[in-house]
């Protein structure tokens, strides 16, 4: 049966997820492997900005130090050497989300064509299948490290209220070779947002639907349903969830589960909380609930605070109460 193996026989139409996709191993066809290449590169670069931004430390104590002595041009100094650097790390992360932005895109040109139905995608293009997870995966571990680290904002903020002081602005930009005041700007919004990379990938889908008109938009809500649904069902399933040879891929599931859950509730017009969305919100979040409340509660505040259709008076009090729980 090969990496991805059915594992329930209900039709996609009545909310089916019904493939154990093997997460671990799956490896491209001839028919991916350019595709496939093109975003493994980008994934290669996504471990190591996860790397990164778990190592970002911050220059807290040298803004300190600036911030109480603004006449002692030795510790003004110290301060902007501390800076710089940090804020060339935080401009590789906001450029990062650019080419992600273009690697999802190319990834569901692929994914969601009209050759054969989500399903039948998932089925033959398993490879592909997991990279897709695998760019979920990173986005909201991405935003995971940055909401938990308050200095990425203090240390841009310092940044650019220093920039402003400054007469040769340009003439300091280039010669840190880090950020003019125009890219400050865009890398303001971008951090400004709590979860920034899960908006540039929300972002991302919409404008594929957008740039795609000739594809019917259930093309693309119909992949992101399976994936939801592929996942929930290998969690909540022993025999399958056993199969795994990592723990860590627990959790992987359950990333990529409220990842593909939150890019259908921007692409879907009526979202993914309504009765008749093809997500099964209410199983989705039983299985979250089930899971270690410290591994999971991150992942519970995407989903109350990042989707778009929760509040919505379409969505069942029985849905927003489990959240709110």
């Amino acid at each position: 049966m090969g990496n991805l193996i059915k594992v329930l026989t209900r039709d996609i139409d009545n909310n089916a997820g019904n493939f154990f996709l093997d997460f671990e191993n799956a490896k491209p066809t001839e028919a991916e492997r350019r595709v496939w290449e093109e975003v493994n590169g980008v994934l290669r670069e996504a471990a190591i900005i996860l790397q990164d931004l778990q190592s970002y430390s911050g220059a807290g104590e040298a803004i300190r130090q600036a911030i109480q002595h603004p006449s002692d041009e030795r510790v003004q100094e110290q301060a902007w050497a501390a800076v710089v650097p940090l804020v060339g790390k935080l401009k590789k992360f906001y450029e990062f989300s650019l080419k992600l932005e273009d690697t999802l895109q190319n990834l569901l040109e692929y994914l969601t064509s009209s050759r054969c139905s989500p399903t039948q995608h998932l089925e033959q293009e398993q490879a592909l299948a997991r990279q897709f997870a695998e760019i979920l995966h990173f986005t909201l571990r991405f935003d995971e490290l940055k909401m938990t680290n308050p200095a990425i904002q203090n240390d841009f903020s310092y940044y650019r209220r220093t920039l402003s002081r400054m007469r040769i602005i340009n003439q300091t930009a280039e010669e840190h070779n880090e950020v003019d005041n125009e890219l400050a700007n865009r890398m303001s919004l971008f951090y400004a947002n709590a979860t920034p990379m899960l908006k540039t990938l929300s972002d991302a889908t919409t404008k594929f639907v957008s740039k795609h008109a000739e594809l019917p938009v259930e093309n693309t809500t119909d992949c992101l349903s399976t994936m939801a649904s592929v996942c929930k069902v290998m969690l909540e399933t022993p025999e399958y969830r056993s199969r795994f040879a990592s723990e860590d891929t627990v959790l992987f599931c359950l990333r990529v589960m409220v990842g593909v859950i939150i890019l259908y509730d921007y692409v879907h017009p009526a979202g993914a909380f309504v009765k008749s969305s093809k997500i099964d919100m209410k199983g989705c979040i039983k299985v979250l609930r089930y899971q270690p409340a410290n591994s999971v509660e991150g992942l519970l505040n995407a989903l109350r605070y990042t989707t778009k259709h929760l509040n919505d008076e379409s969505t069942s009090k029985q849905i927003k109460n489990m959240l709110q729980a």
